[in-house]
């Protein structure tokens, strides 16, 4: 058996350097806890199992588990950080694609019931003026109850906002009453010449002159239209013009709206829904006078008895479209928000196939596949100058 003695540690021994002319270093504090395992990390490369690096004293088990459990946290931390970011990405491409379907679907039962209701009774000035009622007291509401944020507007703002909201009102009314004389497939492939109106507006009052690319592009929209026009089953002219003057107004109103809307310094802008809403409050005081002068109040329980109508069936239909106006409006403002012109065009496009093929089937239009093949030629010319728009002259070089 060993004796104690032989268990004694030896002396230290001062250390003497071999080499006179290059001393020893002086010694270093030894360091501990997180600082050691980043001393070992840095300048001792791999440390083993227990810790021992070149020079350094050992690190404990327990300090060794709190540092991997540190690491293992970080990781954790940064897998759960892009995890949540993807996620975040993906809950944001639903809420698209659900506003897209929103949009689509609005615009569906806008339509089936417009027609509904303008097929039996034929005053399209109070059906717009309806629109606009209801459009307006949502708007109202919205605002009282802080769904949507009140804008504060200078009298000079709504000045500036009068001109769109006359060819706004005109616009919905043209509509509808290309809607009441012609198929709805009919009155869509006409108003896929909005862009033709676009570009010659735009170069007519904005100075902004199109690519030859964009011109060509305009050449299948108005083919299409054309051949479309010629075997459409419902064709007549009032129809015809209603749509077609549906385009100019509309435009008008995009154009104004780039000409007019100046933001000042000293007033506060308005966001899209804003400003649709109060458009849409003007729309309904501009037409109430023109409705009462023009067609009168037709819209109400005893006419409608009195014309052998099923009053609550009209006026169901009535509301429903009219909510179905305001809310298809709304959401395509929501979308204008979150994506880009080019994409919300394309978007457009797609909802106007997604109409015509839908209101073909529900009300059982008969349609040719000249005329078929017309409207095939005209949504086609509007997604391709969709895509041209996107395109910018590269800028010259001097």
């Amino acid at each position: 058996m060993q004796s104690a003695a032989a268990f004694r540690p030896c002396p230290a021994r001062p250390l003497v350097s071999r080499n006179p002319s290059r001393p020893l270093l002086p010694a270093r504090p030894l360091r501990v806890g997180a600082a050691a395992a980043a001393t070992t990390s840095t300048r001792c490369g791999a440390v083993g199992p227990r810790g021992h690096g070149l020079g350094l004293q050992p690190v404990s088990p327990d300090r060794e588990g709190k540092a991997r459990q540190r690491q293992v946290a970080c990781g954790a931390a940064g897998a759960a950080g892009k995890v949540e970011e993807e996620g975040g990405g993906l809950m944001k491409t639903l809420q698209l694609g659900l506003f897209f379907g929103l949009w689509y679907l609005f615009n569906i039962y806008f339509n089936i019931y417009n027609k509904q209701v303008l097929k039996v009774f034929p005053y399209p000035i109070n059906i717009t003026e309806i629109q606009f009622a209801v459009g307006a007291a949502v708007a109202l509401f919205m605002w009282i109850t802080g769904i949507i944020k009140r804008p504060k507007i200078s009298g000079a703002q709504l000045v500036a906002i009068l001109p769109l909201a006359i060819v706004h009102t005109m616009g919905n009314l043209f509509t509808n009453m290309s809607l009441g004389k012609v198929a709805v497939s009919f009155t869509h492939t006409i108003k896929a010449m909005e862009p033709f109106f676009s570009v010659l507006l735009s170069a007519i009052f904005l100075g902004e002159l199109p690519t030859v690319w964009v011109v060509l592009s305009l050449l299948p929209i108005v083919g299409g239209v054309g051949l479309a026009s010629l075997t459409e089953a419902s064709f007549n002219w009032a129809g015809f013009w209603s749509a077609m003057a549906s385009n100019v107004t509309f435009q008008s109103r995009n154009v104004l709206s780039k000409k007019v809307m100046v933001k000042k310094e000293n007033e506060e802008s308005l966001d899209n829904i804003n400003l649709f809403s109060i458009i849409t409050v003007m729309s309904f005081f501009l037409l109430a006078p023109v409705t009462f002068f023009t067609e009168g109040v037709k819209i109400t329980p005893t006419f409608l008895q009195s014309a052998g109508l099923d009053v609550k069936l009209v006026l169901t239909r009535s509301l429903l479209a009219a909510l179905c106006f305001h809310a298809y409006q709304q959401v395509s403002y929501m979308i204008l928000e979150r994506v880009s012109p080019v994409t919300h065009s394309v978007g457009n496009c797609v909802k106007r196939v997604v109409v015509i093929v839908t209101s073909v089937l529900f009300f059982r239009t008969p349609v040719s596949p000249i005329n078929s093949l017309g409207t095939a030629i005209a949504l086609a010319g509007v997604f391709l100058y969709s895509q041209l728009k996107r395109l910018k002259p590269k800028p010259k070089t001097a």
